[in-house]
């Protein structure tokens, strides 16, 4: 659900100072935002040396803190990884790695989960209560970010559509006063050949009324100029 969040550079770089300022009020280390992309997990914003390769070592493993977190919806909080017995050879990858606690916080939007922000230290309980609720926060601010660009894409998309409505409106009137000219008949009735004739051959509308224009000059039709905003 969110390739088009990747392609995004004002998001990208909303992520980048909120993970930014998400690290200047608790004692973390390192910090990553996951997301899924085409069914798979992907971190797209990553600070400090640590985050991005405790990331990755769960997404090969398919578990680990971040992973859950993405799919419960749920925020998941690792006080000592060297007491931790789930997600099998992670605990001791982090603790491999200089990582002793984390936190793991689902980023909404709406009712759902679109990714998870992850907070790594160095140190174990590094986390406190006050933190949880502090970070929460972030990963809220992150779910409007989500929200916010996700409504834009659906605005481009419907612009697009609209376009592409408009093109085809486009070509098929004027093949529809072509064949007024040529049978000498209404707009409706010419109309009526034509769709008889895209039923008949299977063939989109608007490619019956291509290729009729194209027949007659010679050349493919001009579609209406595009759809600009106003100043």
């Amino acid at each position: 659900m969110v390739d088009w969040l990747l392609d995004t550079d004002s998001l990208q770089e909303f992520l980048e100072h909120l993970v930014e300022d998400a690290l200047a009020v608790c004692d973390a280390d390192g910090c990553g935002v996951t997301v899924q992309r085409r069914r798979r997990p992907l971190t797209v914003v990553s600070t400090g040396t640590m985050a991005g390769k405790l990331d990755e070592k769960q997404y090969g493993l398919g578990d680990g803190p971040c992973l859950q977190a993405l799919r419960t919806g749920e925020v998941v909080h690792v006080r000592d990884v060297l007491r931790e017995e789930r997600w099998n050879s992670y605990p001791a990858y982090a603790a491999a790695h200089g990582v002793r606690s984390s936190l793991s916080l689902p980023i909404p939007v709406g009712t759902r989960t679109a990714g998870a922000l992850n907070f790594y230290a160095t140190t174990p309980d590094a986390f406190t209560d006050r933190d949880r609720l502090r970070l929460g926060e972030f990963a809220a601010q992150a779910g409007g970010g989500f929200a916010l660009a996700l409504r834009l894409a659906d605005v481009e998309d419907f612009a697009r559509d609209l376009q592409a409505a408009m093109l085809s409106r486009s070509v098929i009137d004027q093949a529809i006063g072509a064949v007024m000219q040529q049978r000498r008949c209404s707009a409706d009735d010419a109309f009526a050949l034509l769709r008889e004739v895209s039923q008949e051959t299977n063939t989109k509308l608007r490619d019956v009324c291509a290729r009729l224009l194209t027949d007659i000059s010679g050349r493919p039709p001009t579609p209406q100029p595009p759809l600009r905003p106003r100043p």
